[in-house]
């Protein structure tokens, strides 16, 4: 390790969400960029345009670990995951990879395996566990606010769905399993989180209600996954990726530890984007509004037989000092950063991030085959879980 100096950082897939390793590079201040792999020259380019001309550049990830690094960033594509982790965890002491961990349970436990075999600090970027509102709700659910926890709910309604998941290699099984495992990996983590339960048992189901049937690209010709609030709605957008087989909606049902009962719902085609959790407990409800930094916190703990859309209490998060996804970004990066530097105890947990893929993929398994429940692989305690 470089000791007091700046950590040497490696990024592989160090276009699009690759743009997270900015929010470490401080040269002189206990970071720096050393080196970036991506298939794309622009992204290249803009790597030298964002580290200096003396950062090294290659499409080859094998070129990369063969670098000096302190730690190393795999935010390629979910399909890459596994086998850009075992490499990295080969070659660099700590490894930050981008959610989900990987495609699929098998590969988490490689990596989980990989690791505990090197000595080496794995770290998975589950940022929301780093958003204010989330981590406000945490507080309180533990304070004992509503007493002991009995049931979770979520509901995500995701409007830039035909965007960012039907235009481009999200849609297709190969790459990412299911949309309930890729983009559900960020809110079955945070139900396991709030409620301090994981889940045993899953029954789903889904199926492919709007993209199934519009119009495609051709194969071969590029799309755009930009976000552009003009393609409303969906059934006149056009441009859609050539194979699309993962689904747009899904409902989970889970069986929970400690006797917790959930829920998920997840809709790719709404015309607003919004996420909301109600835990309930034994002496009170929670729920946030939103994820917004700002979004109020409404807690119920006194009865009233009628609806009262404002909680008995009104809470918010301390607002964030840094820059992306509400300033999660900034702050699950510096906890790497001393993570990969001193082993502290995190947040996100790789172990916890096993645990999603492992419903994800699950609950996947079941809406396509009728709904049948599926066992939730149970994690190796030997392994540390601190999720």
């Amino acid at each position: 390790m470089a000791g007091l100096d700046d950590l040497r950082l490696g990024v592989i897939g160090s276009g699009g969400r690759g743009a997270l390793a900015r929010l470490a590079h401080a040269p002189g201040r206990g970071a720096r960029v050393a080196a970036c792999c991506d298939v794309s020259d622009e992204a290249l380019a803009l790597n030298r345009e964002w580290y200096g001309n003396d950062v090294v550049t290659t499409r080859d990830y094998r070129e990369l670990l063969d670098l000096e690094l302190d730690a190393v960033f795999v935010t390629s594509p979910d399909y890459l995951h596994e086998e850009h982790a075992l490499a990295a965890l080969e070659a660099a002491p700590a490894l930050y990879i981008e959610k989900p961990m990987a495609i699929t349970i098998e590969a988490c436990d490689r990596i989980l395996r990989k690791a505990k075999e090197r000595g080496a600090r794995l770290f998975v970027g589950h940022n929301m566990r780093y958003m204010a509102v989330f981590r406000k709700m945490k507080e309180l659910i533990d304070a004992g606010a509503i007493g002991e926890v009995t049931s979770a709910w979520c509901r995500h309604f995701v409007s830039y769905g035909g965007d960012a998941y039907f235009r481009d290699w999200h849609s297709e099984r190969r790459n990412v399993t299911g949309l309930l495992l890729q983009k559900g990996a960020h809110d079955i983590d945070m139900i396991h989180w709030l409620t301090g339960a994981y889940a045993r048992r899953v029954s789903a189901f889904g199926n492919l209600a709007v993209y199934g049937g519009l119009p495609r690209r051709a194969p071969g010709e590029k799309g755009s996954a930009a976000f552009d609030p003009g393609h409303w709605p969906p059934t006149r957008q056009t441009g859609f990726s050539p194979v699309i087989d993962v689904e747009d909606q899904n409902v989970v049902i889970m069986e929970m530890e400690h006797g917790v009962l959930g829920a998920y719902l997840q809709c790719h085609f709404t015309p607003d984007a919004w996420r909301n959790y109600t835990i309930i407990g034994t002496e009170g409800r929670i729920e946030n509004t939103a994820d917004c930094p700002d979004s109020p916190i409404f807690l119920w703990n006194r009865r009233s037989d009628c609806c009262r859309t404002v909680g008995d209490q009104v809470f918010r998060g301390d607002p964030p000092a840094g820059t992306g996804h509400g300033g999660a970004d900034s702050a699950i990066v510096e906890e790497f950063i001393e993570f990969a530097r001193t082993g502290c105890r995190t947040a996100a947990t790789p172990e916890a991030a096993r645990m999603a893929v492992a419903v994800g993929c699950q609950a996947t398994a079941s809406l396509r085959s009728g709904g049948a429940p599926r066992d939730v692989p149970a994690l190796d305690r030997s392994k540390g879980d601190e999720g």
